[in-house]
This record gives C-alpha cells, structure tokens and sequence, in this order.
C-alpha cells in the first residue's frame, strides 16, 4: 500500500466522484473534480521541473486552491512548505532559503511578498487567481497516479511560529500524518455525510491536517471561510448544515458576543473541536450552554502533527484539561533534569509516539536539543497529569512568570480574570521589577457595551488566585494582537505604558 497521503484524495474520489468535497459559497468542487485537478497541478509542476523529493511552497488563503495545489505536490512525491499568506517578503525569504523551495505558488493578492522574496532566492512564482486556473494548466500532461514513496519521507514542511527564534521547519512525514488522521477518526467517527467547518487556516497544522485532511479521508465536505468573522460562521454552519465546528478559543469567545446568535438554526452540529490554546473554562461553560454541543480541547504542536491529546465523548469529559493521550501516543511530565514527576506535580510535558515530527529541517543541533536518543519530543509547555491519565497545561514555559521567589503561571490569573462579566479577551504577562523581579500585567478587551475599573479587576482577581498571583497592572486595549489562527500573540502587545 503506497502510504504517499495524496491517496487520501484519490481514494476518496474513486469512492465518491460525485460528492463534494470542497465548498467555498456558490462554489462546490465535487471529488472526481478535485482529484482530476490535482493531476493537472502536478502536470504543471513538472512541466516547471519540479521532481520528487523537492520543496514547493504554498501561500494560498482558503480557497479550493489550496487543496488543488496541495494535493498535487504530494501526488508527484515533493513537498508541501505552507506559509501564511501575511507573511513578509523577508519572512518569506528565509523560508525559501531554508527550505530549498523550487517554485512558490501564491495567490495573487499576496502574491508580491512570495515574488520579491523569489527573485532574491532564484525561485519560481505561479500566480494564482479565481479565474486563470484554466489558463496555467491549458495543455498540460496531467501526472496519472501517485508517486510511491517511503513512509518516513517527508511530506509537509511547516515552520514554527518563531517565538524564540527564526521559524524552524518540522518535518512531518506521510507516516506522521497518516497516524494523526487515525486518531481522528477514533476520536471523531466522522463519515462521508459530514461537513467540516473550514475556517482554521489551512496554511496551519490544524486546519490542514485535523480539518482538511481529516474531511478528505473520509470522503465528507468542507466548507470554507477564508477570514473568520462570527456572523459569517454561523451564517455557514446553518447554509451548509455544518456537523463538526473546528475553532480555536477566541473563535468560540467570538461566537459567544454575536447579538442575534439565537436566530440561526445550528442544530445540525454534533461536535465543536478546540485547539490552538487553552480554552477557558468559562467559555467552554457559556458555550455548551448557549449552543447546546459539547466542545472537545485538544493539544498539540506543529512537530506532533498536531494532535498528541483529546479529550473523548466515550470517557469522562473533564473541562480545563487537554484530555489523554491519542492512540499510540505517550506522554509525561518531568521536572528540569529530566525526572519523571507524579501526579499533580508541574513540569514540562514530553511526548513519543507515531506523530512526533522527523525533525527539524536541516538543523540536525536543533532537532537534538527537541527529542531525545528515546524518541521523547520536548513540547516546552508546563502540565499537570492528574489521577485519571488527564492532562492540563498550566503555562508556556517560557512565559511563566518568576515574581518574588514565586511561580505565577498566566493561563491561571488569565481563567480567574475571564469570569469577570464584562471581559472578552485577557493575556496576563510579566515585566520587569527592580525588587521582584518581574510583576503581573493583565491586558483586558471587554465586551461591547461592557467596562470595568481597574480596581474592580484588580478585586475579581484577588478573590481567585493567590495575592502573589494578582496582577498589580491593568493595561486596558480595544482588542488583542492576533495570530493567523486567531490565537492571541503575547509577543505582540506593547507593554511601554504600564509602569
């Protein structure tokens, strides 16, 4: 069996040609169109003298394009380098450099950055449109079949968000993502009658491998939101009678503020899906009480395919943890020498199993440093396990706060502080102290219609967490920095008029 994962798209398509597959509005692209497309990509790609084994990037928003694309890099054995089509043409520099990429396929909107950035590196860039598909693959040689390849060879390069550092490259292997798709259908049950909410980024482990990929190999439709706007969501979910919601926390926060969201019928949905971030309990509680569907939180990383833990309909729902361990997949906590630490103890979470990334590309110092000569890849979260095999994150590591002696984990203050009535969006962070070293800072957006003082927060707080925990700091903003997923980016917030 070849274990290249275009054979998602083709066997899918062999069992349901007329089904569709990928929706965005009026557009629906049924299974035998996808796949017939993806043979013409691949045709292109050839035509451009891409072969097996060579890198081709992809900086497309979602579009049915990006599937078209995607599936055709793999179907003729390169690889996929996704990249978020905000990127820099800089950015986009070092990601052509480092990975090698041959040719850049962009969408026209975008695709100035992915072209400056090219012509620097000696890359190709194909534009793409919603109307010159035809003309880019007029008179090409479709690529019949499905190149063969190994299962621990590479096929998707994806680069970390570069927290602490230039983005690096995780390796996911067909095998990688083959295994994650496994645990998703355990998890999921999904079937060829489902339709996926797609409005995760598909430039992002998440959207691409649980929401696309996940839908592909089923057979079910996705249907497409290219920007995230709560209205919009809901307004798909009714249309295209959504059964799976995939989303991150701010997405669901979102969701949560719409005024008239008791006027859509989502009655069709079975199952929402969160990952990305730690999901606050009090949104998981506002939310399965408003919508009636049961959330599910996972974890993971762009190096673990993403999926390392779920929580499951089947077992004990437990809100505030990320759930147990997928099929194969282990996990463990262990202190700064590397000792495994019992229940209830803080420390950072490692996991080994089938999903764990091949490595870092070409960087063989920074691979070493991430797993270790047993396969056990260092996540740089700080968890708790507790009696049951449940895990919680308590925080980044690296965004753990040292005030006077003490550890103040953010996410903590953070969940304390979403209770509060009038708070829509919270980061808790520390800064600087000549005594303390660092203090507590909380950044707060309300909600529409909605305010607070400072003092009022500050007393909320108090009564939930420690009065070493408290932020002594209140920096109110209109809205929170965001990522491409909606995730909120701490990095991004100015901090220069607390004091």
């Amino acid at each position: 069996m070849n274990p290249n994962l275009a054979t998602l798209l083709t066997e899918s398509a062999e069992k349901f040609p007329e089904r569709t597959a990928i929706r965005l509005d009026d557009t629906a692209i049924p299974y035998a169109a996808l796949d017939m497309t993806s043979k013409l990509v691949a045709g292109l790609l050839e035509s451009k003298g891409v072969e097996a084994g060579d890198r081709v990037g992809i900086m497309l928003p979602n579009v049915p394009h990006f599937p078209m694309v995607y599936f055709g890099i793999l179907r003729m054995g390169a690889r996929v380098v996704p990249m978020n089509v905000l990127l820099t043409a800089r950015e986009v520099t070092h990601y052509l450099n480092n990975s090698g990429a041959k040719v850049v396929v962009a969408w026209e909107d975008f695709a100035p950055a992915a072209i400056e950035a090219a012509e620097e590196v000696g890359a190709e860039v194909i534009t793409i449109n919603p109307t010159n598909v035809g003309d880019l693959i007029q008179g090409v040689t479709p690529y019949e079949g499905v190149a063969e390849v190994e299962p621990d060879e590479t096929a998707v390069i994806l680069y970390t968000s570069g927290t602490t550092g230039q983005p690096k490259g995780a390796e996911l292997t067909h095998s990688n993502i083959h295994s994650n798709i496994e645990s998703i259908k355990d998890l999921f049950v999904p079937t060829e009658e489902d339709v996926f909410f797609g409005g995760l980024p598909l430039f992002h482990v998440f959207g691409q491998t649980v929401a696309m990929n996940g839908a592909v190999s089923v057979g079910a439709e996705i249907t497409l939101l290219p920007r995230f706007d709560p209205v919009k969501a809901l307004e798909i979910i009714q249309r295209d009678k959504v059964t799976i919601f995939m989303g991150v926390p701010t997405m669901y926060a979102a969701l949560l503020q719409v005024p008239n969201r008791a006027d859509f019928d989502i009655s069709s949905l079975r199952l929402c899906v969160s990952g990305g971030a730690a999901l606050p309990v009090e949104i998981i509680r506002a939310f399965e009480s408003e919508f009636n569907t049961a959330i599910l939180e996972g974890y993971g990383l762009s190096e673990t395919s993403p999926v390392a833990s779920f929580g499951r309909l089947d077992m004990e729902r437990k809100p505030g943890t990320i759930g147990t361990p997928i099929k194969d997949v282990e996990m463990r906590i262990v202190d700064e020498e590397g000792n495994v630490l019992g229940v209830g103890d803080v420390g950072e979470l490692q996991i080994k199993g089938p999903n764990v990334m091949k490595g870092y590309w070409q960087m063989e110092e920074a691979t070493a440093k991430a797993i270790d000569s047993d396969g056990w890849f260092s996540s740089g979260d700080m968890a708790t396990v507790d009696e049951d095999g449940y895990y919680s994150i308590v925080d980044r590591k690296k965004e753990m706060i040292l005030r006077g002696g003490y550890n103040v984990y953010p996410r903590e203050v953070e969940e304390v502080l979403y209770e509060h009535p009038a708070v829509a969006e919270v980061a808790v962070m520390g800064i600087p102290h000549d005594d303390l070293g660092e203090e507590i800072v909380a950044v707060i957006a309300f909600k529409e219609g909605e305010s607070a003082t400072d003092d009022e927060l500050r007393e909320h707080a108090k009564e939930g967490v420690a009065a070493y925990k408290y932020p002594r700091h209140i920096l109110i903003v209109d809205e929170l920095p965001k990522g491409p997923t909606g995730k909120i980016l701490k990095r991004e917030i100015d901090l220069s008029q607390v004091g």
